[in-house]
């Protein structure tokens, strides 16, 4: 891929970067195009609730494509792909171990840490908190000119001391989990760009890395509490992720050995029991 990325531009406060990058893709600006905030003012998240971090504190960007190169059904490997390249990028510029960073479904990236600790006890994972958020959305799939934005926003030089008071609970920043150690932006997004610049090669030709999406995945094995798009929660076991849909797939009771896909909807927490070394990771092809 030459010209990585086509077109990059940093702005010091923005509404939102994926407004901005969705108005270049409708004036013909070719992919990938970048743009990144050093603070957002009308930054999103999922299911319309806002994503605020103060400048300096994350990194916030947004990447536009026109995967006229993928069939509509394969496009949520877009935003996998950007969140693989940006785990392995984090894990290194935090100086923190391969695979520590996991995945949420569909596409949170999370960090395991130990919460309140009972002395002598082995001090195993017990909470789940957020690192980074991803937002896709995309515009006239199918189509002639089909357009896809994956915002990214990841909780990097962020002191737990300074974490909202509402979300300090489920936040976390790679400054914690790398134990304080300062997190250069620069390096961060260079390492960020490498590697998503070789992952979508890849998946210009054919190939996604299943093998690390699944291995990521935080919620197989085990109990999660899922939100379907009526609202309604409840709490279902979660037996892998579908690499031809991108769907989570949980079992199905009480049907004996059922199973279903869920396509659509939000895990919002994940219970730390240990995983079932015999559940499947990967299911589909």
């Amino acid at each position: 891929m030459t010209d990585f990325p086509a077109r990059q531009e940093r702005f010091a406060v923005v509404g939102s970067t994926n407004d901005v990058v969705r108005a270049w893709l409708a004036d013909d600006t070719p992919e990938v195009c970048l743009a990144i905030a050093d603070e957002q003012t009308a930054g999103r998240g999922r299911e319309g609730r806002s994503w605020n971090a103060p400048a300096g504190a994350a990194l916030l960007l947004s990447l536009g494509f026109r995967p006229s190169w993928l069939d509509p059904d394969r496009v949520w490997r877009l935003a996998a792909t950007v969140s693989l390249a940006m785990a392995d990028a984090a894990e290194e510029v935090a100086g923190i171990a391969d695979g520590a960073i996991r995945l949420k479904w569909p596409n949170d990236l999370v960090a395991e840490t130990v919460g309140v600790a009972i002395p002598m006890a082995p001090q195993q994972p017990t909470e789940v908190r957020k690192l980074a958020g991803i937002l896709g959305e995309t515009d006239g799939l199918g189509g002639p000119d089909p357009r896809a934005v994956i915002g990214l926003g990841i909780n990097t030089d962020w002191p737990a001391i300074d974490f909202p008071p509402e979300l300090a609970g489920s936040m976390t920043s790679l400054r914690e989990a790398s134990n304080g150690r300062p997190i250069d932006h620069v390096a961060l997004l260079d390492a960020f760009l490498g590697r998503l610049e070789v992952r979508l090669e890849a998946l210009r030709g054919g190939r996604f890395d299943v093998g690390d999406w699944t291995a990521r995945q935080l919620t197989t094995g085990r109990d999660v509490d899922l939100t379907d798009p009526d609202g309604s929660v409840h709490t279902v076991r979660a037996l892998g992720v579908d690499s031809g849909t991108g769907a989570l797939v949980v079992a199905d009771a009480p049907a004996p050995g059922g199973e279903r896909q869920v396509l659509v909807g939000e895990v919002v927490r994940v219970r730390l029991t240990a995983p079932d070394p015999a559940t499947p990771t990967t299911v589909g092809v």
